[in-house]
Parts: structure tokens; sequence; C-alpha cells
């Protein structure tokens, strides 16, 4: 199969799978169960991509700049600063850090 081929087979199963979401019964999304699960799910996926976006290149670990930059956007969220806030004070500790 052509590179092509393999894209527009990709985009096909992508498409597939989220119109099987739309099959799924209202009922079954509406439960409280269902609230729980999404709920997990959603800030474990968002704590692994920061984590592994934050102390990872290619395939190995790396403690730099990006991880004190976790760090102090971290203290402006428990400090319930706005959320530009925390995106500033996060990319001014990276600054700092790699100016350092």
């Amino acid at each position: 199969m052509t590179l092509w081929s393999w894209v527009l087979l990709g985009s096909v199963v992508a498409w597939a799978i989220k119109f099987c979401g739309y099959l799924v019964p209202v009922r079954w999304m509406e439960s409280p169960r269902m609230t729980r699960v999404a709920g997990t799910l959603t800030i474990g996926l968002l704590a692994s991509l920061t984590t592994m976006n934050a102390v990872s290149t290619g395939q190995g670990v790396v403690l730099d700049a990006r991880l004190g930059a976790l760090a102090v956007a971290a203290l402006a969220l428990l400090l319930r600063l706005p959320f530009l806030v925390v995106v500033l004070a996060g990319a001014a500790a990276a600054a700092l850090l790699r100016l350092l």
C-alpha cells in the first residue's frame, strides 16, 4: 500500500470510531457513573501528557527548565491565580531557568 492509502485508511477508521460515539444511547452518557469515569479519565490523560512533555525528550528522561516551569505553574494553580497568570508564570520560570 502507498502512503496515501494508509492516510485514507486511517482517516476512515478515525471517522468510524467517532461515528460509533453517536450510536451510544443518551441514557448511558447521562448516568452518574459515566460522568465520574469521563472526569477521572480526562484528568489522568491530561496529567500523563503534561508529565511526559515536562520530563521526556525522545526516549529518555531529562530534567531541565520545563520541570521548574511546571512546578511554578502548579504553585500558581494552588494559589488559585487566573489561568493567564499561571501560563505567564510558567513561561517566565522556564525562561529564567534556561538563562541560568
